[in-house]
């Protein structure tokens, strides 16, 4: 089964509707998808308010935990952390922060810090350098650190992994997927998680433990 906590979808940069990629994720025995679009403070309520509504659907009529999230995304680090409060107000199940990913400069620096200290983040997405103390931040706050599987975004997999692994933060394997292309299966996960220098038995854990804990501390779904 596949966990998926990263996706993109037509509200925002992704090719396909919220419940087509919600379907062609079931269809790919996919047990849980979140949907997290890019948002600003300015969209928070559509946004949430139209995912949560396909993933209520998706949930009532198959066989997936649709989550409705969203991704902070070229937000100013003073802002972040009263727009991850804003949007598990509005019903975002998780929040996602754009990270400071190398392919991505613009990406204002003070963002990973930011994120990593707000009680709202959930996860903080392909976050580039980070650096010792952002990873230590990471485990002692309980926020998950991304190991990417999209392009780019991916080139500093072993950098995370391996400070991860140091400090003790908690890791999770999403696709960032922006179309049905980019969706995973379970052996392209593990070989990514293996890729990114971690052993059988780190990846068992980014792929299955973590991925439940992360489930566990979500709403219950209804």
């Amino acid at each position: 089964m596949v966990y998926d906590f990263h996706t993109h979808t037509s509200l925002s940069d992704g090719s396909l509707s919220p419940m087509e990629l919600i379907q062609r994720a079931q269809a790919r025995d996919y047990k849980a998808i979140a949907l997290t679009d890019h948002v600003g403070i300015g969209y928070l309520d559509r946004i949430i308010r139209e995912v949560a509504a396909d993933c209520a659907l998706a949930r009532a009529h198959g066989d997936i935990l649709a989550i409705p999230g969203v991704e902070l995304t070229h937000i100013p680090p003073r802002a972040i952390g009263e727009a991850a409060r804003r949007a598990k107000e509005l019903g975002a199940w998780l929040v996602v922060v754009h990270g400071e990913s190398i392919i991505e400069p613009e990406v204002e620096k003070g963002t990973n810090i930011a994120a990593l200290q707000c009680p709202y983040v959930d996860i903080l997405a392909h976050p580039g350098l980070i650096t010792p103390e952002q990873a230590e931040l990471a485990a002692a706050n309980g926020i998950f650190l991304e190991i990417s599987a999209r392009k780019g975004h991916s080139l500093t997999n072993g950098h995370i992994a391996h400070l991860a692994r140091l400090a003790g933060a908690k890791l999770l394997l999403n696709s960032d997927a922006h179309d049905e292309t980019d969706l995973l299966c379970p052996h392209l996960a593990r070989q990514i998680a293996r890729g990114a220098g971690l052993n059988e038995e780190e990846s068992d854990e980014i792929l299955t433990n973590n991925a439940h804990a992360l489930v566990k501390r979500l709403p219950q779904p209804r």
